[in-house]
């Protein structure tokens, strides 16, 4: 039984699909803190089992019986470390055979003060006892596509990475990913740096997007706190706002980058383009 975490998110429910391809439903479980959200997945057979990673009685339920867990990173900045320790903790008790991450690009050397948590997570799993496996996921290309509305109605991407070159692939990408690993054997102990196959700066973004549009859209590099001010203006929480603002820091800085190709060697194909994620982007906005 392979238990999938988080899995009423957006790549939770990516990954979901992906090991449905060939996993009978009832070996799956959807572990989230409200069904609702998955009874698509529980009409197909997909176990559902309700948890919150700051409650670890419903933790233990949600292992119960399980093989395999993708424990896919809380949202809630700041509060991760503790609750992801409940998540490690119950699966000890549960003798998970194997308790995959979602970490961080380079987590370990990371220039992002994201980083922290996720190295702080890293250490926990390792000092558990329980069999881990960390895939360190670089950036999603739709944390840039996804607003492409606003760069068109304004003529310019607007950010904080300087020339940073940016290795993003998408949710799907790294969601075949997670099941692939999920499925395979020999796994424990094994780390990934997953990443976009071919990099690009904000620049370059902007020029792509230029192209694809017909219209002349700009790349304009900001200081962090003016772009802090930007994302806050735009409606973002301030966490999330600054968590943002510091990863474009960090990418100025190379802390988003990766040309190992890990990704789309363990995929079996490249991966998703910039000029493909930025097409359909486009297609959603017409």
């Amino acid at each position: 039984m392979i238990v999938i975490t988080a899995a009423s998110g957006q790549l939770g429910r990516l990954v979901l699909q992906e090991l449905l391809k060939s996993v009978p439903a009832h070996e799956l479980v959807a572990a989230v803190r409200n069904p609702e959200k998955v009874s698509d997945f529980a009409s197909l057979g997909v176990q559902v089992r309700q948890i919150d990673y700051t409650q670890p009685q419903t933790l233990d339920m949600a292992f119960a019986g399980a093989e395999k867990v993708l424990l896919i990173s809380s949202s809630e900045i700041g509060s991760r470390v503790p609750q992801h320790t409940n998540v490690i903790n119950a699966c000890k008790k549960a003798g998970v055979k194997l308790l995959a991450y979602t970490s961080l690009l380079h987590a370990d050397s990371s220039p992002l003060p994201l980083a922290a948590e996720h190295q702080q997570t890293e250490a926990a799993l390792k000092e558990s006892g329980v069999p881990y496996l960390i895939l360190r996921n670089g950036w999603y290309t739709e944390n840039y596509t996804d607003s492409i509305a606003i760069a068109l109605q304004y003529g310019a991407v607007i950010g904080c990475a300087g020339e940073g070159k940016i290795a993003s692939a998408t949710r799907a990408d790294y969601a075949v990913a997670a099941a692939t690993v999920l499925l395979a054997n020999d796994q424990a102990s094994k780390v990934y740096e997953f990443a976009g196959d071919v990099a690009y700066t904000l620049s370059e973004f902007a020029a792509e997007l230029s192209q694809q549009s017909g219209k002349q859209i700009i790349y304009q590099n900001i200081s962090e706190d003016q772009y802090i001010y930007v994302l806050k203006n735009a409606g973002l929480p301030e966490p999330i706002a600054v968590m943002l603002a510091e990863s474009e820091t960090g990418a100025a800085k190379g802390g988003l980058f990766d040309a190992s190709r890990t990704l789309s060697q363990l995929i079996g194909r490249p991966s998703t383009s910039l000029s493909e994620s930025m097409k359909a982007a486009l297609d959603l906005n017409k």
